[in-house]
Formats: structure tokens, C-alpha cells, sequence
């Protein structure tokens, strides 16, 4: 007698179900949200990456569609939904449940807040104002680069370099990586003489010139190469050496 093969039950069927971590690599959450940014990616595929996984039966994102249907695909009325509410589902325990709990929440104390004023640096008083608190203790010389938007608000303070009493080297290159990492289109040199004197050397011409030509090159702009001390400062701008 002939032996026939026997249709896989519906239990089965979910077990042959692709895990995501075999869907193809544009098709996960994470993968697809590294490579294309998080507006890319659908409400369900967002929460999808909060709670992990699904269950045998449906993927984590195919989860997350079915508990927004439920509400009407709104994520106000998801940030209703109860503890208990949301463990009724199957495939979310109690962890899950609290990260889309707690999530829902962020979203609304986001909404709640202002947006961050970007502090304005558009002269060397207002670099010196912004440095001074964090450079007038130390002992030792340190650079900045203070990278800034078109509208000169200030994007990221970074620390170039960390050197001795008498001087710090501030490498071209990394100015030059962190400006074009931020976005940013204009860019202020900042460091400090722990000795008092506001006086330039050499040393602090030479890398005011490099890093001018060198933002020529990048289409960038040098705003100024402001020298701190405590209690008073030196501008290559308002030298009239820019």
C-alpha cells in the first residue's frame, strides 16, 4: 500500500512559519531601521523592535498589526491599553507589555516638552560665555571644536584634544571628521592658556591657518579661534585675523 504524505496541521504550519531572523535582511525592523533611519519604518515594525519576538503562530510585527487593528490603528489608543489588556494577547507577557507601556509614555512626555533652544554663537563673547565654565579650572590645554548650523546655533561641542601645560595639538583631520559627521556648516576653534596669557603662539597660528584652508577645501566656514583664560579671551575674528 501506497504511503501518502498527510497535510501539516495548523500547529505545524506556524512551525514552519520563517523566524525573523531568517526574513531577508531589508525586511527586519532593526536591519531595515540602521540602513534606512526609523522613519522608514511602519508603527507595527517599530513596536516590533520594543517587544523582540512574537509567538509560534505570528512574527513579532505580524503581532503588533493585529494589536493596532484593534486599535483602529491609532497610537493614542494603544497608550490606553492596560497592563492586563495587553497581556490577553497572546505572545505578550508582562515584560512586553511594560515596554510598550512605557514606551506609549515617552511618546506623550515628548510631546508634552519643548524643543531644546540651540544656544547661539555668533561672536566670540558668546563661544567665551559658553567655554569659560569648562575650561577656567583646568590646569592643562585642551581644544574644542564647537560645530555649529547655518544659522550659527550650536550643533555638538566636541574635545579635540587634551595636552600639557604649555600647549595641545589639534589634529586637522579630526576637526574636519567631526564637523562633517554633525552636519554642521560652520565651525569655531576654541582651547585654553592655563598660564593667563592670551597671547597666540606659533603653534596656535599655524593651526588656525590649517584648519581655515582646510575648511575651504570641505565647504565649510571658520567662524573664529577664540583662546581662553580666566577672565579674558582672544579672538582670531575680532583680530581681524580670520
Amino acid at each position: 500500500m501506497q504511503n501518502v504524505t498527510s497535510l501539516p496541521s495548523s500547529q505545524e504550519e506556524g512551525s514552519l512559519k520563517l523566524n525573523i531572523n531568517q526574513w531577508a535582511a531589508e525586511d527586519r525592523p532593526r536591519e531595515k531601521l540602521m540602513s534606512l533611519g526609523a522613519e522608514a519604518l511602519s508603527n507595527a515594525e517599530l513596536l516590533a523592535i520594543l517587544i523582540g519576538s512574537g509567538s509560534t503562530k505570528e512574527t513579532a510585527v505580524e503581532l503588533m498589526k493585529r494589536l493596532l487593528a484593534d486599535c483602529d490603528n491609532n497610537l493614542n489608543t494603544l497608550g490606553k491599553k492596560t497592563l492586563r489588556e495587553l497581556c490577553a494577547y497572546n505572545g505578550i507577557g508582562e515584560a512586553k507589555a511594560v515596554s510598550l507601556l512605557a514606551a506609549c509614555e515617552l511618546g506623550k512626555r515628548r510631546a508634552m516638552e519643548k524643543a531644546q533652544q540651540r544656544p547661539c554663537m555668533d561672536n566670540a563673547v558668546s563661544i567665551y560665555n559658553y567655554m569659560h565654565p569648562r575650561m577656567q579650572d583646568l590646569y592643562q590645554e585642551e581644544a574644542w571644536a564647537l560645530l555649529l548650523n547655518q544659522h550659527l546655533r550650536l550643533i555638538k561641542a566636541v574635545r579635540i584634544s587634551q595636552g600639557g601645560i604649555t600647549e595641545t595639538a589639534i589634529d586637522v583631520r579630526v576637526v574636519m571628521r567631526e564637523a562633517l559627521l554633525a552636519n554642521a556648516t560652520v565651525v569655531a576653534l576654541c582651547h585654553n592658556h592655563p598660564s593667563g596669557n592670551i597671547k597666540p603662539s606659533r603653534q596656535d597660528d599655524g593651526v588656525t591657518e590649517k584648519v581655515r584652508k582646510a575648511c575651504e577645501t570641505m565647504r565649510l566656514h571658520l567662524l573664529d579661534h577664540v583662546i581662553v583664560t580666566d577672565g579674558a579671551y582672544y579672538s582670531y575674528q575680532e583680530q581681524g585675523r580670520l
